[in-house]
């Protein structure tokens, strides 16, 4: 059967490549026209508009969405349940909030189309080792669209899994992605920690390839650490400003109408928060505390 891919990216145009890779036959359609012409020379058939992609493809059609969470994702999927039959399916395989995803849902089965919501991890990697998906909504369109989710899965590992109804396959997303702040951070605070102990002259890189092997530590994002710093070992080019793309603050958020504590996601946020901002009140506020109350001596903004 063909595939409809929709929001060809950086991550969505990896994914398309690794299906085409595998002789899936794919039709694919982006704002961006280069992208669908670079895609098209790859053997995918291309679409100047999202009717136009679905007018290409057979009846029980798939369309998968790769767009970012927010306005574009919620009038992509509207747009598409307009133009979808019954018998139909909508996989929206980005960062979206798990509470639209069931929303969603509801809206698509009203046409009879079957919405997936597929957590996606896996960056910019995916397309060499493949995806880890956690995919919720109805099982059979799950079942029916599997060859789709074992090819984007990594190819030692069944790394597709239907978690349960609509908004889980999202919320397991969530939950990843909070669990990847916090590690994210505890491997910045060690390094800083390691780097702060001067009189030592500890090599990071060095010790960061020596955790890599048989510590209880070692993970991706570990190797990760070792890349960057064999390629830079001050990272003096980088700014230590730090974005979040917004699953930290769903999973807080989660935690707070849960009554389920968090502490280590919830700090990891508020870390990156901070990170953005130059010269912040709170900390000048603590410093004109600390010099009323007990005449302690204070830095000015021009030292």
């Amino acid at each position: 059967m063909k595939l409809g891919m929709v929001g060809l990216g950086r991550m969505g145009g990896n994914m398309t490549e690794r299906l085409l890779n595998d002789g899936h036959d794919l039709v694919v359609y982006d704002p961006d026209s280069s992208v669908v012409e670079s895609l098209a020379d790859q053997g995918a058939s291309p679409a100047g508009s999202l009717a136009g992609l679905v007018e290409q493809l057979e009846s029980q059609r798939t369309v998968w969405v790769m767009v970012p969470a927010g306005d574009i994702t919620e009038k992509t999927v509207n747009d598409l349940v307009e133009l979808l039959t019954e018998g139909d399916t909508l996989i929206d395989g980005g960062n979206s909030n798990y509470k639209e995803s069931q929303r969603r849902a509801e809206h698509a089965a009203a046409s009879g189309v079957d919405f997936l919501d597929s957590g996606t991890s896996g960056g910019v990697w995916g397309l060499a080792n493949g995806y880890c998906l956690t995919v919720g909504g109805s099982r059979e369109a799950y079942d029916r669209n599997r060859p789709i989710f074992k090819t984007l899965a990594p190819p030692d590992s069944d790394g597709n899994l239907y978690v349960g109804p609509s908004g889980s396959g999202h919320y397991t997303k969530m939950i990843h992605n909070g669990v990847e702040y916090g590690m994210m951070q505890a491997y910045a605070e060690g390094f800083e920690l390691l780097a702060a102990k001067t009189d030592f002259e500890l090599d990071l890189g060095a010790i960061a390839e020596n955790w890599r092997r048989g510590s209880v530590i070692r993970s991706w994002l570990l190797d990760l650490i070792a890349d960057e710093l064999e390629r830079e070992p001050t990272l003096d080019s980088l700014s230590s400003y730090v974005d979040d793309s917004g699953e930290g603050r769903w999973a807080v958020d989660a935690s707070i109408e849960l009554a389920v504590p968090a502490p280590v996601i919830t700090a990891a946020l508020q870390v990156r928060f901070r990170s953005r901002q130059a010269d912040p009140l709170g900390g000048k506020l603590l410093a004109a505390m600390r010099r009323g109350f007990g005449g302690h001596a204070v830095k000015k903004s021009s030292e």
